[in-house]
């Protein structure tokens, strides 16, 4: 899904971050090329050229950004050598399409954990266990000693120096689960999501003391918040302790946590990267376009925080 948005509206960002993920529009909106060539590989590789057909099919249509707004995107690609959802080979894949859309090779970091599975790495400490780095798995936070939020930050703004902060203020350093703030998703109105959904606002952004750039996580498949009980609603494990809360309290930013929910469709709760969220009976679902639902419905939250009409 961060690669539908950045390749729908490139203008509209600066920094992409992946990880475990394959090349944009891998599944040609189709659920078995989805499993047979994006997440495994029984069906072959993934076809770059028939990607960037339908990128081009897209383009003549206006329905995603200009190459040259999307070339100049700075992209951190981070993937386990031992993946068992997602093939490592499918991450190499998306190497080779981003360096061909890239105008400077530079722009793109990637990086193989030789020794991580399925998940994301972070460091925060925290109440909620992280699973075996080699072996992957729920929660998908993984052991790994290694801070990938801060490592991608690093790739996107260069030297992590604190937000300026007022003069009464010391420096924030650590993340509150209180600044976590839930909203109501169902406004957004897309298959798929989630009622609720959560904003990380550090007090220093609410205030508009500075400036804030905004940075939008998307939770892998599995880790979604569960919503089923209003009274009960907490942040999910990804929103608590991905480690981007703590640097969005040093730099000022703007943490959003978007939500999708599990369904007959989708039961794992993924982002709609195969075209589910479209009509059924669409033959090319346009779910990886700016006409995607789930897509418009994430960039409408998006023209919410940056005050956009």
């Amino acid at each position: 899904m961060a690669e539908q948005l950045a390749v729908a509206w490139p203008s509209r960002f600066e920094a992409l971050g992946l990880v475990a993920s394959g090349p944009w529009g891998c599944a040609l909106g189709e659920l078995g090329v989805a499993l047979g060539q994006c997440m495994g590989q029984r069906h072959g590789t993934a076809d770059l050229a028939a990607i960037d057909r339908r990128l081009q099919g897209y383009r003549e249509q206006s329905r995603v950004g200009d190459a040259d707004d999307l070339a100049e995107l700075r992209v951190y690609l981070w993937h386990g050598d031992k993946d068992g959802t997602i093939d490592p080979a499918v991450g190499h894949a998306a190497v080779t399409q981003w360096q061909g859309w890239l105008a400077d090779e530079r722009q793109l970091q990637a990086v193989f954990h030789p020794d991580a599975g399925h998940g994301w790495p972070t460091t925060v400490e925290s109440d909620i266990p992280l699973a075996d780095c080699s072996e992957g798995g729920p929660p998908y936070l993984l052991d790994c000693h290694t801070d990938l939020a801060g490592d991608f930050l690093t790739w996107w703004l260069g030297a992590l120096q604190p937000a300026e902060q007022p003069e009464s203020a010391e420096p924030a350093e650590f993340a509150s689960d209180a600044r976590l703030i839930a909203f109501d998703q169902r406004e957004f109105d897309a298959k798929g999501l989630a009622d609720t959904g959560f904003l990380y606002l550090p007090e220093a952004c609410e205030q508009q003391q500075n400036t804030c750039k905004l940075v939008v996580a998307f939770h892998g498949c599995e880790m979604a918040v569960d919503d089923t009980d209003d009274e009960a609603i907490q942040p999910p494990a990804f929103a608590k302790a991905s480690g981007l809360n703590r640097y969005a309290e040093r730099l000022g930013l703007v943490v959003l946590y978007p939500q999708a929910e599990a369904s007959l469709a989708n039961p794992k709760g993924c982002w709609d990267w195969w075209g589910f969220s479209e009509s059924t009976w669409q033959q090319d679902p346009l779910h990886d376009s700016r006409d995607g639902r789930q897509v418009s419905a994430l960039m409408s939250m998006i023209d919410r925080l940056q005050q956009r009409p």
